[in-house]
C-alpha cells in the first residue's frame, strides 16, 4: 500500500514538473516602472562607451514642466548578476567580444522572469559599441518605454473603468480603457472628460471629435488652435475668464503609428488662463475614416510640486487602447522593433 502511495506521489510530482515546463513557468519580475539595470563590466561603464549608454538612459523625458529622467538606472558587473538581479523587469546586457563583426541590438522577452524585457548590445570593440549606442539612442529609449506601456495596457484590459468605456462607446462609437480611478465625468458637444478629481496627482482623460477637412488638420498650428478652441468651451476654470490653454512654446509633435495606422502625437504643457494651475499633456489625433471625422484623445496631469513622469506614462498607455469605428485589433500592445 505504501509503495503504491509512493509511486502515485512520484507520478504527480513528475506531472507537475512537466506541466511547468510546458507552460514555460517563470518567476514574477521585480522592480518599479521605468527602472532598469545595465549588466556591464564596471571599467567599461566608466569609459566613453559606457558613458554614452548612461547619457542615453539619463535623458530627460520630453514634455514635462521640470527635469525628470526617462529611467532610473542601476548597474552591475556580469559576475555579480545573480538570481535576485535577474528578476528585474528591464535589463540591458552589454557584450564586447571579437566574436562579433559589427555592433547590433537584440532583444528577448521573459528570459529570467515575467514580464521582463532584455536588450543585448553587442559589439566587437568599445569604439563600435559607442557608435551603435549613439546611432540607436531613440530606439533604446522607445524600446523600454513601450515595454512599460504594454505592461500597463495588459493591466487595463482586466482593470479599467467600465463606465467610461461605455460612455465613450455610446458617444463616439469608440472603445477605450482608462484606469478605474477616473470615475468623475463631464460631457459637452462631441466632447467627453473623465477625471480622478483629486487635489494632487490628478489624472485626466479627454476625447473630442470634429469633421475632417484636409491634411492640414495634422499640423502643429492646426492642433493648437483647435485644442484651444475646444478647451475654452469645455474646460472653464473656477471663475469667469478662466479656461485651459496650450503653452504654445513647449509643444512637441511627431507622427506615430497606432494599431498600424498614422496618428499625430502632441505633447507639452497646459495652463489655466487667469490661474496658476498647469501641467503636462499628451494627445493623439487620428482619422476616423468610417465617419470622415477627426478623433482626438488626450491625457493630462495636475500634480503640483510632485514628479509627473510615471503618472503621464501610466495615462499615456490609455491612448494606445483607443479603437476607432471599424477597427479590428488582434493586439493592443505597441509593436516592438529593434534594428
Amino acid at each position: 500500500m505504501m509503495k503504491n502511495v509512493f509511486y502515485i506521489g512520484l507520478l504527480i510530482l513528475i506531472m507537475m514538473v512537466s506541466s511547468c515546463k510546458d507552460v514555460g513557468f517563470k518567476p514574477t519580475s521585480s522592480g518599479r516602472p521605468y527602472e532598469l539595470i545595465v549588466v556591464v563590466d564596471l571599467d567599461l561603464w566608466e569609459r566613453p562607451a559606457g558613458r554614452a549608454l548612461h547619457a542615453v538612459l539619463d535623458t530627460d523625458m520630453p514634455g514635462l514642466p521640470q527635469s525628470e529622467r526617462s529611467f532610473k538606472i542601476m548597474y552591475t558587473s556580469p559576475k555579480n548578476f545573480d538570481t535576485t538581479l535577474k528578476l528585474i523587469r528591464n535589463i540591458i546586457m552589454v557584450e564586447v567580444s571579437d566574436q562579433y563583426t559589427q555592433g547590433k541590438l537584440n532583444y528577448s522577452s521573459d528570459v529570467y522572469a515575467s514580464p521582463q524585457m532584455v536588450m543585448t548590445i553587442q559589439a566587437p570593440n568599445e569604439e563600435e559599441l559607442q557608435k551603435v549606442i549613439e546611432e540607436n539612442k531613440q530606439v533604446i529609449l522607445n524600446f523600454f518605454t513601450r515595454a512599460e506601456m504594454n505592461r500597463q495596457i495588459r493591466l487595463l484590459e482586466t482593470n479599467h473603468e467600465n463606465n467610461v468605456t461605455g460612455l465613450v462607446a455610446s458617444m463616439f462609437n469608440c472603445q477605450v480603457w482608462v484606469p478605474g480611478e477616473l470615475s468623475n465625468t463631464k460631457f459637452g458637444e462631441d466632447f467627453f472628460w473623465a477625471s480622478t478629481n483629486t487635489a494632487t496627482s490628478d489624472m485626466n482623460f479627454m476625447i473630442y471629435s470634429y469633421p475632417y477637412t484636409d491634411a492640414d488638420t495634422f499640423t502643429e498650428e492646426y492642433f493648437i488652435n483647435k485644442r484651444d478652441s475646444v478647451m475654452k468651451v469645455n474646460m472653464p476654470g473656477a471663475r469667469e475668464g478662466m479656461y485651459m490653454k496650450t503653452e504654445n512654446r513647449y509643444v512637441i509633435t511627431q507622427p506615430i503609428s497606432v494599431h498600424g495606422k498614422y496618428a499625430f502625437e502632441a505633447r507639452g504643457l497646459w495652463r489655466m488662463e487667469g490661474d496658476m494651475m498647469g501641467g503636462p499633456f499628451v494627445s493623439h489625433v487620428r482619422l476616423d475614416e468610417v465617419n470622415n471625422r477627426v478623433i482626438t484623445s488626450e491625457i493630462f496631469i495636475y500634480s503640483p510640486d510632485k514628479l509627473k513622469r510615471n503618472l503621464v506614462r501610466l495615462m499615456e498607455a490609455s491612448l494606445y487602447t483607443l479603437k476607432l469605428p471599424g477597427e479590428i485589433i488582434s493586439s493592443l500592445e505597441i509593436q516592438q522593433t529593434v534594428n
